[in-house]
């Protein structure tokens, strides 16, 4: 049976395969390589400071292959330990015992995990995550996104479309200028996300490197954990409980919140535009849009990306909300929360993914928006009004505002408007110069502006 078929989560089975990217980074195999990582670092970190023997070259490299290599096979003996011992980071100690034991680091073996807990471990795997998640995934997909962006604020930013506030006519915009909004905003939070910075931890049970300290007073504890932390690229945290507070996972989560917002707005506004038809929505051959309504193109792109974004800031919302807090020193139901990482960097590559696919088939429907934009010209009533202010019209707003307060202008009741008015030809020329098509103000050059 196709394992896709009984998997109870969708992003296993519907949408395993657009997501395999991201099994190499956040899934339980990938949690038990980092900890082999952590451990046999760790040894190799004792020995540089002389806490014990000094390893050779070629022990350091034996080591350092043993994460590197460590296969699926390997992960499955550990889960094998773990089904007895009922502790994940218990179980790599013990895989890795086994294996020193058979090699030139048996005399090693009592030095791993030495004096630490499982956080020390676990805060460091985590982080690591979303670090490696975050920049070999995350961010590159962002960036095309943001790259397709510019690409439609440039190809469009002629194009003249009606803008609508409250769902109601407004002045004209460009469609490219509308996109340009999109990938400054978008920019932006990428910049954001590249900048943040994760923490970690290695200071024992409680935080104070108790037995670490009670038996090698003479170790600078303090300096060693910070040296260990930074060689993983993640900033060391020296005052701590037994675990690494989220604060910084955490920040991190609000960053993609935010991206995931702009996403959403977008998503939602292009389906509008396609609703609209003001973009034309195209779809392969053989897509089936409905079941019964043979017409049908739907932008179904658009939709599943806003689906998957709401559910990727659902979930880190109730993720924030409970690692912000520990009882005490330690308990391990934030342990069972933060496993799920996976499942937020898959919901937001599935909505990076379809809004990437859907901004690569929309096109414009020139038509239709030359229409819309010509139905109503009392859109220019705006320019009429501030004009009129300009020369010294009284009470101008609210001249023009009975004109044409809750009705619609064609072309020649606007030109008949302006003709009428009391003022000399000089200003009725340059009113009649308006046109919806034209009166955009800077929106091209804000098109390019980042």
């Amino acid at each position: 049976m196709n394992d896709s078929l009984i998997s109870i989560s969708t992003l296993d089975g519907r949408y395993g395969e657009q997501l395999k990217e991201l099994s190499e980074y956040v899934s339980e195999y990938s949690l038990i390589k980092l900890r082999v990582l952590i451990e046999t670092e760790y040894i190799i970190a004792l020995s540089d400071k002389k806490i014990i023997r000094g390893l050779s070259k070629k022990e350091k490299n034996y080591l350092r292959n043993l994460s590197s290599d460590f296969s699926l096979k390997d992960a499955i003996e550990v889960k094998k330990i773990e089904r007895d011992t009922i502790n994940d980071v218990k179980s790599v100690e013990i895989y890795l015992r086994k294996i020193f034991l058979k090699t030139s680091l048996k005399d090693t073996v009592e030095y791993i995990h030495f004096g630490l807990t499982s956080d020390d471990i676990n805060n460091i795997a985590f982080r690591l995550m979303v670090k490696i998640s975050t920049s070999k995934v995350i961010i590159p997909i962002l960036k095309k996104i943001l790259k397709d962006l510019d690409i439609s604020a440039k190809k469009y930013k002629k194009i003249v479309i009606l803008a609508r506030t409250h769902g109601q006519p407004a002045v004209p915009t460009t469609f490219g200028k509308e996109f340009a909004v999109f990938r400054n905003r978008l920019n932006k939070e990428i910049i954001n996300l590249k900048n943040q910075k994760l923490s970690g931890k290695l200071n024992g049970a409680v935080g104070n490197f108790n037995s670490l300290y009670f038996v090698y007073p003479t170790i600078n504890w303090t300096t060693f954990s910070k040296e260990f932390i930074s060689s993983f690229g993640l900033t060391p945290n020296l005052v701590t409980t037994q675990i690494n507070p989220f604060e910084d996972v955490i920040s991190l989560f609000q960053n993609l919140q935010r991206i995931n917002g702009v996403l959403l707005d977008f998503d939602q506004d292009m389906w509008r535009y396609i609703s609209d038809a003001w973009l034309k929505y195209k779809v392969a051959e053989k897509e089936i849009g409905s079941s019964t309504m043979p017409q049908k193109l739907n932008p179904i792109n658009f939709e599943n990306s806003e689906g998957n974004l709401v559910l990727g800031n659902g979930l880190m919302q109730t993720m924030i909300d409970k690692l912000y807090l520990s009882r005490l020193q330690r308990d391990l139901s934030n342990s069972t929360v933060i496993r799920n990482l996976g499942s937020v960097f898959g919901y937001c590559l599935l909505g990076y993914k379809n809004c990437l696919s859907g901004i690569t088939k929309i096109d414009i429907n020139s038509r239709q928006i030359e229409i819309d934009l010509n139905k109503d010209w009392s859109i220019l009533t705006e320019a009429l009004q501030t004009y009129l202010r300009k020369i010294g019209f009284e009470n101008s707003y609210y001249f023009v505002s009975k004109l044409s307060k809750g009705s619609k202008l064609d072309r020649d009741s606007w030109i008949e408007i302006i003709k009428n008015l009391p003022i000399n030809k000089t200003h009725k020329d340059i009113l009649l110069t308006l046109t919806p098509k034209n009166y955009i103000g800077l929106a091209e050059k804000l098109a390019d502006m980042d």
